[in-house]
């Protein structure tokens, strides 16, 4: 998209605008309060439409009614072109976010928007939707980022947890923290944590290969059971928000004897993948921890970690063997990936912590959707070539070839599919129409998926042609002869 040079406070979107036998692509920019298009590109072509593109941001929370942008300005339309062509919102999938004020011209906020239930940690995180007007057939694409705001403080899962440590242990010995969770993202996220106090222990943040990062406490001065069995700890997370928030969780140390070495796992990070289609009890992964004591401290429990949430209905981690098995029904389309955090203690209490990375693989496992999101019908018999009969929306949830549709009807009839965007295709007239002929056509639209095996989907349109007055009367014979008896 190419920007308004040198002009401060433009508001900047392509448009591109249709005629029979041209196209004029350019850039609307506002400045000092007037609309200036700059052309970019002119060729020949033909089609049917204008199509415009805007792009919002507005945070979460706002409330109901408030205005997220106004489309007359920024489209180049009239509330006299909205109510003509029928104005309304088009969402892929059916969300009610987003409203359209017709008499002012503006879309505005039609229920809460919570951008942590919306997108969870995804960022940026965008509704999209359609504003579609009719007589004739428009489309304008519309994009509202929302953006974060701090409306949540960091929180930990328990109120209190409790590590076992060998008065044995040797400076510089490890224990895995549970990190804090924030839905809020960016700089409104976790961005510090502090520990208090730190007479033996200090806090430690660490990046994994991954680039994710975890935190754990540090031993810096020796412990000594006889003098001190149990130490009280807290650990505070805090975010970076304005003003700032902050959630704590204490921590019970208790000190034992004799067991000074803790289990150590073969990697870091475990990588594997899956088909969704795995069936129960399939293992997919068997991870593996050393502990370099002896007799019963060298015997090692694995176990997922207490903030681990949500695997645990789809996966099961074997104690003794460090199997991971599958023991729930996958789903590609709900759930891409699941991180594991996992644990290897010793019987002392000492522990190590890794990371599974789980990758589902997606199959073809679903068939595309056709939905008709208008229809002229019928239309008359004079209608010219390329006239739009009906819009339509055809899309598949699988990914890549599994996802992708190719969308056709029948060569021998008068019509002719033609995409329009992407998911959004145009069911075209292409010859010449007569009722007298034929009054009435059923089109089946066919969306057929480029998966092995492919899906498709059949949806049929019963098209009624209706009259004009193109035939003048004929007598049956050019002319009539009669005898008449004199009398």
């Amino acid at each position: 998209m190419s920007t308004c040079p040198n002009f401060t406070g433009g508001f900047v979107f392509a448009i591109r605008i249709f005629f029979k036998d041209l196209v004029v692509m350019g850039v609307l920019c506002h400045v000092s309060g007037k609309k200036m298009i700059f052309p970019l590109l002119l060729c020949i072509c033909v089609a049917e439409r204008a199509l415009g593109q805007v792009r919002y941001s507005i945070p979460e929370e706002m409330a109901m009614g408030s205005v997220v942008g106004n489309i007359i300005q920024d489209l180049g339309l009239d509330v006299k072109r909205l109510k003509s062509g029928r104005a309304r919102i088009f969402t892929e999938d059916g969300s009610e976010y987003i409203g359209l004020n017709a008499e002012k011209g503006t879309v505005v906020v039609a229920k809460r928007i919570d951008r942590e239930e919306l997108c969870k940690q995804v960022s940026p995180c965008s509704l999209h939707f359609q504003i579609i007007l009719e007589n004739p057939m428009e489309l304008h694409r519309i994009d509202v980022e929302i953006t974060d705001i701090n409306d949540n403080a960091p929180f930990f899962s328990k109120r209190e947890y409790s590590f076992q440590v060998s008065e044995s242990a040797s400076p510089g010995a490890r224990y895995s923290l549970e990190s804090a969770k924030d839905p809020d993202v960016a700089h409104n996220a976790i961005q510090t944590y502090k520990l208090n106090p730190t007479d033996h222990f200090k806090l430690n943040v660490v990046s994994r290969p991954d680039g994710t990062k975890y935190i754990e406490m540090v031993l810096h001065t020796s412990l000594d059971r006889e003098k001190q069995e149990e130490h009280k700890l807290t650990l505070t997370a805090f975010d970076g928000g304005n003003p700032q928030k902050s959630g704590s969780v204490k921590i019970n140390v208790v000190v034992l004897d004799a067991n000074d070495n803790s289990p150590v796992f073969s990697q870091s990070v475990y990588r594997v993948t899956v088909p969704e289609n795995a069936s129960r009890g399939t293992v997919i992964l068997r991870v593996s921890a050393t502990d370099n004591d002896k007799g019963a401290n060298e015997e090692v429990a694995y176990s997922f970690s207490h903030h681990t949430d949500g695997a645990s209905s789809h996966f099961n981690m074997e104690p003794h063997t460090g199997e991971l098995t599958v023991i729930g029904v996958l789903d590609y389309e709900k759930v891409k990936h699941y991180e594991i955090d996992i644990e290897a203690t010793d019987k002392g209490g000492l522990a190590d912590t890794s990371k599974v990375l789980i990758e589902v693989i997606d199959l073809n496992d679903n068939a595309p959707v056709i939905s008709i999101i208008s229809l002229s019908n019928p239309i008359p018999e004079d209608s010219a070539p390329d006239t739009v009969i009906a819009m339509l929306n055809i899309k598949d949830l699988d990914t890549d070839k599994n996802g992708q549709v190719k969308c056709f009807i029948s060569k021998e009839l008068p019509f002719k599919i033609k995409s329009s965007s992407t998911n959004f295709y145009s069911l075209m007239s292409e010859d010449v129409l007569d009722r007298e002929t034929v009054p009435e056509y059923n089109i089946t639209i066919t969306a057929m998926d480029e998966g092995s095996p492919p899906f498709s989907t059949n949806k049929t349109i019963i098209l009624r042609i209706s009259d004009v007055n193109d035939n003048a009367p004929v007598f049956p014979q050019p002319f009539f002869t009669a005898f008449i008896i004199e009398n």
